[in-house]
């Protein structure tokens, strides 16, 4: 079979060369083509002219959105950052109040503390001198009765209601306080 097919090619090789097509391929190749590219340059191009048009300008567009929204990001991270600033200088001078309120109320506080104290000591003294008046008032009584009872028992003869030996009870109670003293 193969040298049949090999005759035969050798046979139509000879009138025939298989590199060069007939003339009625190479006419209607032609027209073919030139139907093709007409259809092409008419209709397809105009159209993947447009789509390229229109991607292109959509990606600039977004370009410019995209550079429009960084100016802006940048513009609020400036503001941001003014306002942190400004924040962080307000809390500062807040606490530096607060410090300064925190030392005049404990000024103040010291202050009522040691008034109320001088008060409270000033009433303890007063209230210390009344009880000590009230017992001198009442020990001077309570040793005039005694001495005078015992005086009575030792001369034998009442002296509680005369107003002589009471006076003599207080003269004697007074020298003992003088002598105390010294």
């Amino acid at each position: 079979m193969l040298n049949a097919l090999v005759t035969y090619a050798a046979e139509e090789g000879a009138a025939h060369n298989p590199l060069i097509p007939a003339w009625y391929d190479i006419i209607w190749s032609a027209v073919c083509f030139v139907v093709i590219l007409f259809v092409f340059w008419r209709i397809a191009l105009p159209r993947m002219k447009a789509l390229l048009d229109a991607r292109s300008a959509a990606i600039e567009g977004n370009i410019a959105k995209a550079d429009e929204a960084q100016r802006r990001a940048e513009a609020a991270l400036e503001e941001y950052t003014a306002q942190l600033a400004e924040a962080r200088k307000e809390a500062g001078e807040i606490r530096d109040a607060a410090r300064e309120d925190g030392k005049k109320i404990v000024a103040e506080a010291k202050d009522t503390a040691s008034a109320e104290a001088a008060r409270l000591t000033a009433a303890a003294h007063t209230q210390i001198e009344a009880e000590r008046q009230t017992a001198l008032v009442s020990l001077r009584s309570e040793v005039g009765t005694l001495a005078l009872d015992l005086a009575g028992g030792v001369i034998g003869e009442t002296l509680s209601d005369d107003k002589k030996a009471k006076s003599v009870v207080d003269r004697f109670l007074a020298d003992l306080e003088a002598g105390a003293s010294k």
